[in-house]
């Protein structure tokens, strides 16, 4: 069996990748993640997921390698990681009684092969109204300033939300697993048979 590599030092994506039951490694990515001039949402995250399988592709001559990435666009406008409490305020705020979409980029890159396959995973929030201190409120309790969107759906973050869409819940939380189940599928690692 080739080796199984997550392209990210995400602790989110690592618990989803467990899910599956394989041996994998982890490795850490380094690229550039500015978005390109004129480049759609969906665009970028296809790009940044296929560059990170391919950045830490010299360290794994034999193996499956994971890229993924993640925006959320709100009236058209990409979001990402808040970093901070104030940029979590603004964000939230922005997205109180609203519908988020986010995008999530999903590549696996056979390094033998220097074949890949790639796609982009929609999933949709919609959020209730927010009061500034119900966000106050979670964004300490929570901190989820390393998160596309400012909250953690597997959390607290549930307690924003009015109704999600989409059809793999781990696509929120930065792996889908269906897709990435097929993907790897289509490269000949068949995930049940290696049970």
């Amino acid at each position: 069996m080739k080796t199984l590599v997550l392209g990210s030092t995400s602790p989110f994506r690592r618990n989803i990748l467990e899910k599956l039951n394989l041996p994998f490694q982890c490795a850490k990515p380094n690229i550039d993640e500015t978005p390109l001039a004129n480049e759609t949402p969906q665009a970028l995250v296809e790009r940044l997921a296929i560059e990170k399988a391919q950045a830490v592709a010299s360290d794994f001559s034999n193996a499956l390698i994971i890229g993924s990435d993640q925006v959320a666009v709100c009236e058209g406008e990409i979001l990402g990681k808040p970093h901070t409490f104030e940029n979590g305020i603004a964000q939230l705020t922005k997205f109180s009684n609203k519908s988020v979409v986010f995008y999530t980029g999903l590549c696996v890159f056979d390094s033998k092969a220097n074949t890949s396959k790639s796609l982009v995973v929609p999933f949709t929030v919609h959020f209730n109204e927010l009061c500034q201190q119900d966000i106050v409120s979670y964004l300490k309790a929570e901190q989820p300033y390393n998160c596309a969107g400012s909250f953690k759906s597997e959390g607290l973050g549930i307690c924003l939300f009015k109704k999600l869409e989409g059809d793999d819940p781990n696509t929120l939380i930065g792996l889908p697993l269906i897709k990435l189940v097929s993907l790897l599928k289509y490269h000949g690692l068949n995930v049940l048979a290696e049970q």
